[in-house]
């Protein structure tokens, strides 16, 4: 399997897995060589706790590494007439009678309290492409779906500043 990432996903994850062999990694093995140092291991929480930070941290690098591997470098420039990546989009819920705006991004960026969803989910994948007016239906799954109707849409670009998700 594949992720479609665009470059700056892959700086940013590139940055974190160095940050965290250069930072966070000889920090932790400090710890850990002092938590040792302190007597039996067995009933050592401290040692425990650090132990479990620094596999943590290795999980981390091998997962951000195997992401990196395998991705798929996407374009994000889309027409200007349709909703593309990064896009702020105005949706008007017709069962919710309300309004929201929100923005496709990729996977490694979703953050659906802040009104960033993924490409990859269901409302991601059945709103890309389409155009101002257009109304969608969003299956949620096998049994329930929504309509949104487009209202606008504000072209953008990959936002640095937006944060790679942790696990």
């Amino acid at each position: 399997m594949h992720d479609e990432l665009t470059k700056v996903d892959i700086r940013k994850m590139q940055e974190e897995i160095d940050y965290r062999k250069s930072e966070v990694t000889p920090k932790l093995k400090e710890q850990l060589k002092a938590a040792r140092d302190l007597g039996d291991l067995s009933e050592n929480d401290e040692y425990h706790s650090v132990k479990r930070a620094l596999n943590k941290n290795y999980g981390r690098i091998r997962y951000l590494q195997a992401m990196i591997d395998t991705a798929v470098v996407i374009d994000v420039d889309s027409a200007e007439d349709v909703v593309g990546l990064f896009d702020k989009i105005t949706v008007y819920d017709e069962e919710e009678d309300e309004e929201r705006v929100v923005s496709i991004v990729t996977t490694l960026r979703n953050d659906i309290f802040d009104g960033y969803i993924s490409k990859e989910s269901p409302f991601g994948r059945a709103i890309l492409g389409h155009k101002v007016g257009d109304r969608v239906e969003i299956k949620a799954n096998e049994k329930y779906s929504y309509f949104v109707v487009i209202r606008h849409i504000e072209k953008g670009e990959d936002n640095e500043s937006l944060p790679i998700s942790s696990y």
